[in-house]
């Protein structure tokens, strides 16, 4: 080989080298500003702007699904997403608001009022603060913004397991009468907690149906065409199901009419919702568990 074709032949090398250290380099840069939603979009999950999930009371799956005392809901399963395995973990209810906000029940194991910050594992809220994106909670009957009141009339605060962690501002906990009108401007992801009554813990179902036509109707409707989701699940059953609970999805991208038989429990829900906000870490159970799947449009 001549001096020449050597130099040439170094050449195209060098050049092919530094094309392909090139192409690594803006790899690396794209994964880095969006392998979280990247790896959401594998997984065949979409990319919602705004995700509302309410959190419902003590019912199992046969009293809502199909009963005619809750039209809504049932107009909801028929235009959205039916998880007809959906299970809740343990009872009595305060555990299943931590395992499904936290991935874990943190120890918690009654009713009882939680010390304000006494915790400080992950959580939902706390992952979606730290990835820089907006968290709420809406709280029917909470006194004031930020309240950690144990009870008030129909309030609880054993179904705001926000209070129990020091990594979520108090302040993010607002009234229901704070819910907005312009729903463009709700966090990434916000939780909504009826009160004791409108939650049909002390209340029927048809009261609980009513209340989230009356409140939550107007959002879900908006977010069918402005890339949102509104979930609606339960607690805990009646104690005579088995926990088998009503787990609902609506929205743009959930493919309307669609069931899905695999069986998924709390863990699963808050999997999905981190996995929805494109976040690259998972609290809890959460962390071995899988996406909600075959739902999706």
């Amino acid at each position: 080989m001549t001096a020449a074709k050597a130099r040439k032949r170094n050449r195209r090398t060098l050049t092919a080298l530094a094309g392909a250290v090139a192409v690594a380099a803006t790899s690396a840069a794209l994964w880095a500003t969006t392998g979280s939603t990247a790896s959401a979009q594998a997984a065949g999950l979409p990319s919602p702007d705004h995700v509302v999930v309410v959190v419902m009371e003590n019912r199992a799956y046969g009293q809502v699904i199909g009963n005619s005392g809750a039209p809504y809901l049932n107009s909801l399963k028929a235009g959205g997403a039916d998880l007809t395995q959906s299970y809740a973990l343990t009872h009595p209810s305060e555990p299943n608001y931590y395992m499904l906000f936290s991935g874990s029940n943190q120890g918690r194991t009654d009713d009882s009022c939680v010390d304000v910050g006494s915790m400080s594992a992950p959580n939902l809220a706390s992952e979606l603060i730290a990835a820089g994106k907006s968290w709420a909670s809406y709280n029917e009957s909470l006194p004031s913004q930020g309240s950690t009141t144990c009870s008030s009339g129909d309030y609880a605060q054993k179904h705001n397991p926000w209070f129990g962690f020091s990594n979520v501002p108090t302040d993010t906990a607002m009234t229901m009468d704070q819910f907005p009108s312009d729903y463009s401007t709700l966090p990434k992801v916000s939780f909504v907690i009826p009160n004791l009554c409108d939650d049909m813990h002390d209340c029927s179902v048809s009261t609980g149906d009513s209340w989230l036509k009356d409140n939550l109707s107007a959002y879900a409707d908006w977010a069918r065409s402005h890339n949102s989701i509104l979930a609606i699940t339960f607690d805990e059953d009646n104690r005579l199901s088995g926990n088998r609970i009503p787990t609902l999805l609506y929205g743009q991208h959930v493919a309307p009419g669609s069931t899905s038989g695999t069986k998924y429990n709390h863990y699963n829900v808050l999997r999905t919702l981190e996995d929805l906000s494109g976040l690259s870490s998972h609290a809890g159970n959460a962390a071995s568990a899988s996406d909600i799947s075959g739902i999706w449009n």
